[in-house]
């Protein structure tokens, strides 16, 4: 059964409706907040006085994924998140402090569990279909992938809302910084030869429909995920076991998109990744988009745009190697050398 990307949806640090090939990219700072569109249009203004970032960020890119694909009711809806609704859960804590553990209200610790953002989609389309939310660290996303293509190919489903989503928050950021996650101030900056530890924060929504059907505005067919810990001999003969059950060779990878995240601690199991592709073009996009959790899925949204318009553009070339075609992309991400994953797609 194959797999088809019908409809993007996209909400991060550039602007809405952001073009990659013409427009100019905001500076990537060592914090990044997301460029929030007007949601008034779509969500009412008293539920929009509640919702945290993540929820209001979900539901207007899950929007426009669905208006994109053409569909009103998905027969699945499944989010991956790395942390949840964090804004929320500060909300929770802060009040537990300030009322000595008294007289609380329980609003934001509901609102604070990981599934809100897919309930939320789900409450706004009266959708009762599978619902499901998949936490695991930077294979959150490449999870509800995974599960989102099952679920075409095994369960009979025509069309699945599919999506990563992740927000900042003041007090968590300040912990992440100080665990080396992320950068501190003053920390340079350079994603083609990092000098300084943790990756630069960021937030955003990037959300997928994945169809049975082709669509003549289809963007790729998305043709094979693969995730795991960390590699159970080496990271090649994880590769290769992955493009071989596909029915590829290394030399058949047109493209190479990797999560270069300006971090000294990672730089060393990418390049691992990127040397097992010498003849390859390589790109990269977390300059675009910051880094969280789920960053990979803009990877891929970037990379299924690419097989869509058919042509690279030139600020997230990484390497010198111009590619032929652009028929098969790879995309592979990694966490401090766990969380890897690698995920396939081709033109349609």
């Amino acid at each position: 059964m194959k797999c088809y990307i019908n409809g993007l949806g996209s909400i991060g640090i550039q602007s809405l409706g952001f073009n990659v090939w013409s427009d100019e990219p905001c500076m990537i700072n060592i914090s990044n907040k997301v460029a929030h569109p007007s949601y008034k249009e779509l969500i009412p203004a008293g539920a929009l006085r509640r919702m945290s970032a993540s929820v209001k960020m979900g539901i207007y890119a899950a929007h426009q994924a669905m208006q994109e694909a053409h569909v009103n009711y998905p027969d699945a809806i499944i989010t991956g998140t790395g942390l949840g609704c964090l804004q929320d859960s500060e909300k929770f804590l802060d009040a537990m402090i300030e009322n000595d553990e008294e007289y609380l209200t329980p609003t934001s610790f509901i609102q604070s569990t990981h599934n809100t953002v897919a309930a939320q989609i789900a409450l706004q389309l009266c959708c009762k279909a599978y619902n499901f939310t998949y936490v695991n660290g930077a294979n959150s996303f490449e999870a509800a992938l995974f599960d989102a293509m099952l679920q075409i190919a095994s369960f009979g489903a025509n069309s699945v809302l599919v999506g990563g989503i992740d927000e900042t928050s003041t007090q968590f950021d300040r912990l992440f910084q100080l665990s080396g996650l992320y950068k501190t101030e003053g920390a340079s900056i350079d994603f083609k030869k990092p000098s300084s530890s943790g990756a630069c924060l960021a937030e955003g929504a990037n959300f997928f429909v994945l169809s049975n059907e082709r669509q003549q505005e289809s963007y790729a067919q998305l043709v094979d995920v693969h995730y795991f810990n960390r590699p159970q001999e080496t990271v090649l003969s994880e590769v290769e076991g992955f493009l071989g059950k596909n029915s590829l060779q290394i030399e058949d990878i047109d493209l190479v998109f990797l999560g270069y995240n300006a971090d000294s601690q990672d730089q060393g199991f990418f390049e691992t990744y990127a040397s097992l592709f010498p003849a390859s073009s390589h790109a990269y996009y977390q300059h675009l988009s910051g880094s969280f959790f789920t960053a990979s899925a803009f990877g891929l949204k970037l990379a299924a745009e690419v097989l869509k318009i058919q042509q690279l553009p030139s600020n997230i070339i990484y390497n010198d190697i111009k590619p032929k075609q652009l028929k098969t992309i790879l995309l592979i991400n990694q966490s401090r050398g766990v969380d890897n994953s690698l995920v396939l797609i081709q033109s349609c």
